[in-house]
């Protein structure tokens, strides 16, 4: 006989020192994340890296900021590895807390143990709460998924450029990230 978990709120959770560290609230549930590994770190800096170089003065570059949501009805806080959020969508009052707004860019880096499969159910679980693009880096396969609303996904690998008009002015390659990365030789 399985004993039941114990469900927690989004207030609750909030207040709690588990939205101060690697945990997501999914279902009612504390869910603490993948601890990253090295492939996983670089592509991370790497990314902060473009994103403040293109985005420091257009809005808000988190690193594992948690940012409050609804997935099936229900609260959801996921902690993107990096996400990006435009600084008039922002509330003027905003304190250290869980971002308030569905963000502009939320990007999931696959991590050793996971797979690309649950990460896109992930990625269509943003779009769903409102986020308006979602990126999945794949360290191994050097590749970014790009999901948002109303498309298909679309994988981008070696010098094809990731441009988009949410995303204004913003352009990479997927080279040029695993190459700032320091992984196109791993």
């Amino acid at each position: 006989m399985q004993t039941p978990k114990t469900q927690i709120t989004l207030e609750a959770f909030l207040a709690s020192p588990a939205s101060g560290t690697r945990c997501e609230l999914i279902d009612g549930e504390i869910v603490p994340k993948v601890a990253p590994k090295r492939f996983h770190s670089k592509t991370q800096r790497a990314l902060l890296r473009i994103l403040e170089a293109w985005g420091e003065e257009k809005g808000e570059i988190g690193v594992e900021w948690a940012v409050q949501l609804k997935r099936n009805g229900r609260d959801w806080v996921p902690v993107p590895d990096v996400s990006f959020v435009y600084a008039e969508r922002l509330p003027d009052d905003l304190g250290d807390q869980a971002c308030p707004v569905p963000v502009d860019l939320a990007v999931e880096i696959i991590s050793a143990n996971q797979t690309f499969g649950i990460m896109a159910e992930k990625a269509v679980d943003y779009i769903m709460a409102g986020v308006a693009r979602v990126w999945i880096v794949d360290p191994t396969a050097k590749t970014i998924t790009v999901f948002k609303p109303n498309a298909l996904p679309v994988t981008y690998r070696g010098s094809r450029h990731l441009t988009d008009e949410h995303l204004t002015h913003l352009t990479l390659t997927v080279r040029q990230l695993f190459a700032q990365a320091g992984l196109l030789g791993e």
